[in-house]
């Protein structure tokens, strides 16, 4: 009797093994159809923040970051207010060439410059509305990008991102942007770091995943068929088209919250897409509701 109940038992524990494979590869050949309409190189990379459960598709391939980059950014400076460095009231002196002519928010505001604005304001800046020139005067404000790059590999002891230039620099030439790179699954390992707390302390994770659900650029990505009210924070990255008709990079990465409490986190990168941009976006998108409503299908 023993024995058959052990078989029983062990016949049980390898069905549900293969049942969760055989979930995940569904979900990971969904993701690869759905990709196809970019025209581009699409990686994507998940990881259920509470079970580990993870499904990636070119998820180390080297794609280019744009916007993205503001996410390690904004956790370089957060780090220095949680040694005591610096502190989110403490303001920056900006001049009228700090704002060069870019997306910015920040300078339409203060078109002549001549402003303290303080660094809290400016991460807000930064991550909410993707500001370019709040991004170049952090990055400057932390010593270059090498500081932001140090900080991942030394600091966090992570690989998978190179960051070499900034927002000015990626303006002036199409190819720099190439250069700020990362794998899909290393942005995935960075946000975990940032949301178990194992980069940042508990004011500073409460702080930047604040102003990452309060995210306006690209709300046709992942948030684009979710459900209303679903709480997505994320960090958007987008380039321009050149005369070939090629998107350097599209991208969306955050953390969604699922309606039992739990939450997912996925980076969905496009890049060399010759799809239009609606088309981009709506990969984006449905690869998030294909990942968010197979979530839904988890036992837990």
């Amino acid at each position: 009797m023993f024995k058959i109940i052990k078989s029983a038992l062990l016949l049980s524990f390898v069905l549900l093994l293969n049942n969760a494979f055989a979930q995940q590869t569904t979900l990971r050949d969904q993701i690869i159809e759905l990709s196809k309409p970019a025209k581009g190189i699409v990686g994507v990379s998940v990881l259920n923040l509470e079970d580990r459960d993870t499904v990636n598709y070119n998820g180390n391939s080297r794609l280019v970051m744009e916007s993205v980059l503001k996410l390690p950014v904004a956790m370089a400076v957060l780090h220095l207010v949680d040694v005591g460095k610096v502190s989110l009231t403490q303001t920056i002196h900006i001049k009228k060439k700090d704002l060069p002519k870019t997306y910015s928010p920040l300078r339409d505001k203060y078109p002549d410059g001549n402003v303290d604005v303080s660094i809290g304001d400016l991460l807000s800046y930064m991550v909410s509305q993707s500001d370019n020139d709040a991004c170049d005067i952090l990055i400057n404000f932390l010593g270059g990008p090498d500081q932001v790059e140090d900080y991942l590999t030394m600091t966090l002891k992570l690989k998978g991102i190179n960051i070499e230039a900034n927002e000015a620099d990626m303006g002036k030439d199409w190819n720099v942007q190439y250069t700020d790179w990362c794998k899909p699954k290393a942005i995935i390992n960075l946000i975990d770091a940032f949301y178990t707390g194992k980069a940042l302390l508990s004011p500073s994770r409460d702080f930047l995943y604040k102003i990452m659900t309060e995210t306006t650029t690209s709300p046709s990505r992942i948030k684009g068929l979710l459900p209303a009210g679903t709480v997505v924070a994320h960090k958007t990255g987008s380039s321009d088209t050149n005369t070939a008709g090629v998107a350097a990079g599209t991208n969306d990465v955050g953390i969604i919250t699922l309606p039992n409490g739990k939450h997912v986190a996925i980076a969905v990168f496009i890049t060399n897409s010759t799809a239009d941009a609606a088309t981009r976006d709506a990969v984006i998108a449905k690869i998030a509701k294909a990942v968010y409503d197979y979530q839904l299908t988890k036992k837990y």
